[in-house]
């Protein structure tokens, strides 16, 4: 009997690791269902039948550098249909968001076989070379993302271009880049000049014409061309750079952001003690590479010329001086697009200027979003960006004098009050406000993309996209509301 009894236990166990090892087997040789585009090519995630394209990234092997580039192939995907293919020259892209997120932006310049750009059409947009893919910016060892709502970028360009001020144009995408699936981002145009972009006269070193245009930018500064090729180490900590300006590359104003004289020197080290009180213009067009001593002269001193007359024109009179040296239209736009998103960014840096040849200087185009709106929770929704420098103390880089003096003018006001009442009755009315949200938020999520970007990059942080969405849309109504007090009192 005992024998018997232990003839059965080993018979079970026997038959138990048989059906173990079956169920194993048959495990191993199930096939995992691939997602492949017409042509054949792997996709990282299956993006089931998206419209939002959907673009496979490659640079055979070799790492991407902060700057200069490395080729790539890119392939374009809708519906996992080969809709464009196209040489790349790509690098990673960003200062601060850079460093602190995961989930890193890109530059990318269109090339022939050959490495020579060459200017190309995406999604119908007008042709050109360069070429931008942001995402947002989410920190996964802290624990943190700005921009839940993936559209910030895409709504204060869209409400700057209804109003008929040229803003980067964009598309919403996916993207993998060497196998790896990153999620959604913006794929837009590079800021510069272009006659379907910054739409500016040409300058260079023959012109005689010194009066334009010029492309400057209110910004941290760029690490310079002496960098490049460094490890991306070093550019995952060079925070002096970004306040490291030089003659060479950008000159400062004659004023504090009291609109008093500056009496030390420019061009000190990177976060001295008085740097906060400083404003720095950055040459964006023609580059510093570019431009020409006369040529810095000339905008430099346009610039001081406007800055004088603003801070010495009486605006209890009738006349105004400051006037013969901007395009005060722009400047109202720039105002009104800037608060309505609270920008907090804006004015101080990220900020682009302009002026076309016998023009005037002009304000624009608006850029970089990422921490507006709801984010942007260093002004409160009650008061204008413009007094950022009464919530932030000694900021490395603070808004200049020039928006406190503005206020303080009833004629920009004035002008500002009718400009901003037009367009609530139409192109910034609620309803066309709430719209530009709602197309962008139902595109993403009825293709299924704020689904796949959040499985990648939803690591404990806790997203509720819905929630994130009406937070954006009861801010922009908030805020809204409360620029009509404010303006329908001026």
């Amino acid at each position: 009997m005992k024998l018997f009894k232990e003839y059965r236990w080993v018979g079970c166990w026997s038959l138990r690791f048989l059906l173990a090892a079956a169920l194993f087997s048959c495990q191993e040789i199930k096939e995992t269902p691939v997602s492949k585009g017409d042509d054949g090519q792997v996709f990282a995630i299956d993006t089931q039948e998206s419209e939002l394209p959907y673009l496979v990234i490659d640079t055979q092997g070799k790492d991407i550098p902060y700057e200069p580039g490395v080729m790539a192939k890119m392939k374009i995907y809708q519906r996992k249909k080969l809709i464009q293919e196209q040489a790349i020259d790509l690098e990673y892209r960003g200062k601060t968001s850079f460093r602190l997120s995961d989930k890193k932006g890109f530059n990318f310049e269109t090339v022939d076989a050959s490495g020579e750009g060459m200017d190309v059409s995406f999604f119908g947009m007008p042709v050109e070379e360069d070429w931008r893919l942001i995402g947002h910016v989410v920190n996964l060892k802290d624990k943190y993302i700005w921009d839940r709502s993936l559209i910030y970028n895409h709504v204060g360009y869209e409400l700057s271009n209804k109003i008929g001020k040229y803003a980067s144009r964009g598309q919403f995408v996916e993207i993998e880049v060497n196998g790896e699936y990153l999620g959604v981002y913006y794929f837009c145009e590079k800021l510069k000049r272009d006659t379907n972009r910054i739409n500016l006269m040409s300058l260079n070193a023959s012109s005689t014409n010194l009066t334009g245009g010029y492309i400057l930018k209110i910004d941290k500064a760029d690490p310079g061309s002496e960098h490049d090729s460094k490890p991306l180490s070093y550019f995952m900590n060079n925070w002096d750079d970004d306040a490291r300006y030089t003659a060479f590359n950008s000159f400062r104003s004659n004023f504090d952001i009291f609109k008093n004289p500056l009496s030390f020197p420019a061009f000190q080290a990177p976060y001295h003690s008085q740097q906060f009180l400083e404003t720095y213009f950055w040459y964006e067009y023609p580059s510093a590479e570019n431009i020409t001593s006369a040529q810095k002269a000339y905008i430099a001193k346009y610039i001081d010329d406007f800055e004088q007359a603003l801070i010495s024109d009486d605006f209890s009179e009738s006349t105004r001086t400051y006037t013969d040296f901007i395009d005060l239209g722009s400047f109202v736009d720039y105002f009104i697009v800037t608060e309505l998103c609270r920008n907090v960014d804006a004015y101080r840096i990220s900020t682009f200027l302009q002026k076309d040849r016998n023009g005037k200087l002009a304000m624009g185009p608006v850029w970089d979003m990422n921490i507006g709106f709801d984010e942007g929770g260093r002004i409160p929704i009650t008061d204008w960006v413009a007094n950022y420098n009464d919530y932030v103390n000694n900021d490395p880089w603070m808004v200049p004098f020039w928006w406190d003096r503005l206020l303080e003018d009833p004629r920009f006001k004035q002008a500002v009050k009718i400009r901003w009442q037009a367009l609530r009755q139409g192109e910034l009315s609620p309803s066309q406000i709430q719209k530009i949200v709602d197309d962008a938020v139902e595109y993403l999520k009825k293709n299924g993309a704020v689904e796949r970007n959040y499985a990648k990059w939803d690591q404990g942080i806790g997203v509720n996209y819905d929630q994130a969405v009406q937070n954006l849309k009861i801010f922009l109504t908030e805020r809204a509301t409360w620029i009509d007090g404010q303006i329908g009192a001026w």
